[in-house]
């Protein structure tokens, strides 16, 4: 199932993803990166506030490093997510699509989705968000998930047949 294909939400997947000689400032990351971290944390964490704080404290590292980063996107992506990943589950509840997307476009399709997120384990959302919403390969998801590629793989596929399930197969596989 293409799920850029199948929802605009997930369409803009390597938007904002930056060549390494455009790369200049962290200013330019934060301005690209920030905003789509931020959603990619929400559906991950289903929390707004940890979303912020991670996304602000991965940027205030980042910071701090200066130019020992080589990839100041991906070195963001990677911080914010184990941050996350490490933050408390007290307020965790995934929330709805409205806090997710533009509040004037959500779709019954984005609803869905939340919806359908909601039930993968944790590792299968991170996956699942990391790769058909961050573009990001099966490789550099175990990077910053601190995992494995086949770890990695298996939590696509078992969250993908989820997913499937959950939201139904209407669209052709590709060949």
């Amino acid at each position: 199932m293409d799920w850029s294909l199948w929802l605009p939400f997930l369409h803009a997947r390597n938007i904002g993803r930056m060549n390494v000689e455009t790369r200049n400032s962290l200013e330019d990351v934060y301005r690209v990166e920030a905003p789509r971290l931020w959603r990619a944390l929400v559906l991950h964490t289903g929390d707004r506030e940890a979303a912020s704080d991670a996304v602000a404290e991965a940027f205030a590292q980042a910071i701090r490093r200066g130019e020992a980063i080589r990839d100041p996107a991906a070195w963001v992506w990677k911080t914010a997510f184990r941050l996350a990943k490490g933050m408390p589950d007290k307020r965790r509840t995934m929330p709805p699509a409205q806090e997710v997307g533009d509040p004037g476009a959500v779709s019954d399709e984005l609803i869905d989705l939340v919806r359908a997120l909601k039930k993968l384990t944790p590792h299968q959302r991170a996956a699942v968000v990391l790769h058909y919403y961050g573009g990001y390969s099966v490789r550099e998801i175990a990077d910053i998930l601190a995992s494995t590629a086949s770890a990695v793989g298996v939590h696509l596929y078992r969250a993908r047949n989820r997913l499937r399930r959950e939201l139904g197969d209407d669209h052709d596989r590709p060949a």
